[in-house]
């Protein structure tokens, strides 16, 4: 019997294993445009799973001359996937250029997925018979620092045309893309101002290359609004550059702008102060009075109170954003401890109570406050999977085309038919989801999709510890804290061995090829190759060598080497303070949001691994300890081959 079942086992491997190399084919097919290749693989692949990926292959290749029926038909199929949508979202694409708006209109209510260049098709559709309505709309989708697609220009040049998009419009618009840089969009917003507004596309170049020298030519005297709109964004571009000399050039020439204006720049100049660990940034961000701070200068302003520790000023900022903004619960968390730092601890307590129920960073930290460890007890809940549930979920044919996507390593194509199979799931099916990927080791999923269940969690699945055989010699050799490394790496990786990140950082670990041969020099490897980096002993070897390395650097600060290994390790030196600074503040003051949000995870991490692993309790907040203030450095740790932000 037992060899009856080995034998079936390896016959369903070998069906498996052709069903791959086909689809394989068929998928390389349609990248070339082979016809009749890719029938002949879709013939084959007729009564797989993957059969709706053949017939879609095979569909997008003649989209733009199949009969609408045909189409439908594919539209119509029963499967659960989206490709359905993708499809969808082509041919309504196709039938919007085309005007084709019949066909468009009874399709686009079907359409699940968000899309701008669809929506502006929508717009152009319903214009037709809404002329007023549909302009007041296309208004409203005016206001993006960013540019939009073609399908929106026809309905933008007659909102202009009509008057609904204004001179003043225009000129709000040009400031959101001068804000952020976007000279692209800009120049075409600036030849379209006139009179007083009116302003050179030329000169923005000037004011970027050099905004120093487009201020010395400045003639103030004479500068009408749009001229003097071109000298903010100069002083915008200094003020990121270098505050010290913005903040001088803004005394020189202040008066020269309404005091509106001056206000806005302060603002701007208190954000850039702040991202730069200046302390004159308080005083600078109360100088712009009550003017509207944008998201990222309020979450700012706090921060640069934070730095100093005028709580009053904490305080004062975060009642001062938006009540969206200061309801996100890392302003909750620091109303709560300007509060507590006013003597207000009950009003403190009414704060981090329903906070701590979360099981994110501010969730652990407000736990803290309280001496609250009822996060840390749900780590491991008795939770059994029931087959049923699992057989059930594993032969959803959602779930099965993602298995095998994956099984190819086709991971695009995987992640998206996974995230549509579970988008309707309730916990229970989640974590019975989350246990079928982690039994065919995609770690990445079983993480991600443990992690949104609302009530019933498993905190084993989301903060899975595999290879911890392999890695133990490896944390040991280098006297690692095993659950930090583990923190680290799950962030790093999500356990993908294959990961690789866009600036080309590798494996498990996500060790930078320049970082890898440095640390082989220094290990006295011999023959060390590049492709040895994706060797999965080899990658825990050099990862955690560089952790030590890093963290030894780094006054043997967990919290200022994870900054590090993320960021480079000089950066993590120069965000400390010239005083000791309190663990979470430094965190919460970090300059780059990537690795602000990294830091944050990785020790949020690091908790619940150090509770699974049995070690000595530790409270987030005692672990992000103190950071130490700046000292006169006598040399610089390596930092070859990180990659910078």
């Amino acid at each position: 019997m037992k060899f009856f079942l080995l034998f079936l086992l390896l016959m369903a491997n070998s069906v498996l294993a052709g069903q791959d190399d086909d689809f394989l084919a068929a998928r390389d097919a349609f990248r070339v445009g082979d016809a009749a290749k890719l029938s002949v693989f879709a013939q084959r692949l007729k009564h797989s799973p993957l059969e709706v990926y053949t017939a879609y292959y095979q569909l997008r290749m003649v989209l733009a001359s199949s009969d609408a029926g045909v189409i439908r038909a594919y539209l119509a199929r029963p499967e659960d996937t989206p490709l359905i949508d993708k499809m969808r979202a082509e041919w309504l694409r196709l039938l919007g250029k085309q005007q084709q708006w019949d066909l468009f209109d009874s399709e686009y209510p079907r359409l699940l997925s968000e899309d701008a260049e669809l929506t502006c098709y929508a717009l152009q559709s319903r214009f037709r018979k809404q002329e007023v309505a549909v302009l007041q709309e296309v208004r409203a989708l005016w206001f993006n620092p960013k540019a939009l697609p073609g399908s929106c220009d026809s309905l933008f040049e007659t909102a202009i045309g009509n008057g609904i998009i204004s001179q003043q419009d225009i000129w709000q618009r040009l400031r959101l893309a001068l804000e952020g840089g976007n000279l692209s969009l800009a120049r075409p917003l600036a030849e379209r101002l006139t009179g007083n507004r009116a302003v050179s596309p030329d000169a923005l170049e000037k004011a970027k290359a050099d905004p120093g020298r487009y201020l010395d030519r400045q003639v103030w005297n004479q500068a009408n609004t749009g001229q003097l709109a071109v000298a903010m964004f100069a002083l915008q571009r200094l003020a990121n550059q270098a505050p010290d000399f913005a903040a001088q050039r803004w005394g020189e020439v202040s008066g020269h702008f309404p005091m509106s204006e001056q206000q806005y720049f302060w603002g701007w100049l208190g954000y850039e102060a702040a991202r730069k660990h200046d302390a004159r940034a308080v005083q600078w961000f109360r100088a712009a009075g009550d003017a509207t701070l944008n998201k990222q200068q309020a979450a700012w302003r706090v921060r640069a109170a934070l730095r100093v520790q005028d709580w009053s000023e904490v305080l004062s900022a975060i009642e001062a954003m938006s009540e969206v903004q200061r309801n996100e619960s890392a302003w909750q968390y620091w109303k709560g401890r300007a509060l507590q730092a006013q003597g207000r601890r009950i009003e403190a307590a009414k704060i981090f109570a329903p906070l701590s129920a979360g099981y994110d960073f501010y969730g652990q930290l407000a736990g803290d406050e309280l001496n609250d460890t009822a996060v840390l007890s749900a780590v491991r809940p008795d939770y059994q999977y029931p087959q049923q549930e699992l057989a059930t979920i594993e032969n959803l044919p959602g779930i099965r085309r993602a298995l095998a996507l994956y099984r190819m390593d086709l991971r695009t194509d995987a992640f998206r038919e996974w995230s549509w199979a579970i988008r309707n799931f309730n916990d229970r099916e989640l974590l019975a989801a989350a246990e079928i990927a982690r039994r065919n080791e995609i770690y990445d999923r079983a993480i991600n999709t443990a992690e949104k269940t609302v009530h019933l969690h498993d905190f084993a699945l989301r903060y899975l510890a595999p290879y911890r055989a392999a890695l133990r010699p490896h944390i040991q050799e280098n006297n690692l804290e095993e659950a930090w490394v583990y923190g680290l790496m799950r962030q790093e990786s999500r356990f993908i061995t294959a990961a690789k990140s866009g600036m080309g950082a590798s494996g498990l670990m996500q060790v930078m090829p320049t970082t890898a041969r440095w640390i082989a020099k220094k290990l006295g490897w011999k023959g060390y190759s590049e492709s040895m980096l994706h060797q999965l002993d080899t990658n825990m070897k050099l990862g955690t060598f560089y952790m030590k390395n890093i963290l030894t650097s780094l006054d043997d600060s967990p919290v200022l080497a994870s900054a590090g290994y993320n960021a480079g390790p000089s950066r993590a030196k120069r965000w400390r303070s010239e005083r000791p600074l309190e663990g979470a503040i430094y965190v919460e003051t970090i300059q780059f949001d990537e690795t602000r949000d990294y830091v944050k995870k990785v020790m949020s991490n690091t908790v619940y691994y150090a509770r699974q692993f049995g070690t000595p309790a530790r409270s987030l907040k005692q672990r992000l300890g103190v950071v130490g203030g700046k000292v006169a450095e006598s040399g610089t740790a390596n930092q070859e081959g990180v990659a910078e932000p």
